[in-house]
């Protein structure tokens, strides 16, 4: 009873390690760093200390290393750049089974690009295996004022081009879930935020930031609200459907669109 116990005991363990996730096997884990340009690698061969050595991928994509010369690694992977070193010793008799390791120190030759509303547009360096879009946007240094709450992400995965919209006030909202890992070449677009106007017998009349969901009532108030001539009865939006310019009096709650236009009336009386 007791073994029968054990055995039970050690076969239920096996099914839930067999179950659970391997270690580091996360999507950022799983992704294979590829060599470009301007990056730092440190390469060493088990048992061979004197074929370690540090070397720089050129802008050909090649790199220098004693006994077989020059090497293509460029647009390869850490482990395809690994076995191509190894196969080179291993054919040129360098050495008969070549355990080859690479390490990037500097990873320069993958970037990524941000452009549009942000403090500090530019191309910045893939110099970690996770870096996601809300660390994109913390480098540059966040998204400007005149910024919208989307950004646009254009690159390739597995050779197909993507493009994919980001609602940046939710990338923590589940946890990280919608916060996209980046990859060499990535460009992400933040859009100038949308607007619209107000206009006659309001305190501070002219253009708006217009927020999500904002309502006619909240619209007015940006504006400061009616002069002591003006009055929200008759109220109008101007609104561009297409080719056609609608003119509607709505209700305070109707919500507005981009480039509508407020008008508030004088009153009569």
């Amino acid at each position: 009873m007791f073994n029968k116990l054990i055995r039970f005991s050690l076969l239920f363990l096996a099914s839930l390690a067999a179950s659970l996730p391997a270690l580091g096997a996360s999507p950022a884990a799983q992704r294979e760093y590829v060599l470009g340009a301007g990056d730092v690698i440190r390469i060493s061969v088990f048992q061979n200390p004197d074929l370690a050595t540090e070397s720089r991928v050129s802008e050909s994509g090649a790199i220098t290393f004693p006994l077989i010369g020059s090497v293509e690694v460029g647009g390869k992977s850490v482990p395809a750049a690994e076995r191509l070193i190894a196969t080179r010793l291993r054919e040129g008799g360098f050495v008969q089974q070549p355990q080859v390791s690479i390490l990037p120190v500097v990873m320069k030759g993958n970037q990524v690009a941000v452009l549009g509303q942000v403090n500090r547009p530019g191309r910045y360096p893939l110099e970690t295996f996770n870096l996601k879009v809300s660390d994109l946007l913390a480098l540059a240094g966040g998204v400007a004022p005149p910024g919208g709450d989307t950004a646009v992400l254009v690159g390739f995965r597995d050779g197909q081009p993507i493009r994919q919209e980001i609602d940046i006030p939710t990338l923590f909202a589940n946890g990280g879930e919608t916060d996209v890992l980046l990859m060499g070449g990535d460009v992400l677009y933040v859009d100038r935020a949308p607007v619209a106007y107000i206009y006659g017998e309001v305190q501070r009349p002219g253009a708006f930031r217009l927020e999500r969901n904002m309502s006619v009532m909240q619209g007015l108030a940006t504006g400061g609200g009616p002069t002591l001539r003006g009055t929200v009865r008759g109220l109008n939006v101007h609104r561009r459907e297409g080719d056609q310019l609608k003119v509607f009096e709505p209700g305070l709650e109707e919500i507005l669109r981009p480039d509508d236009v407020i008008y508030v009336k004088e009153s009569l009386f």
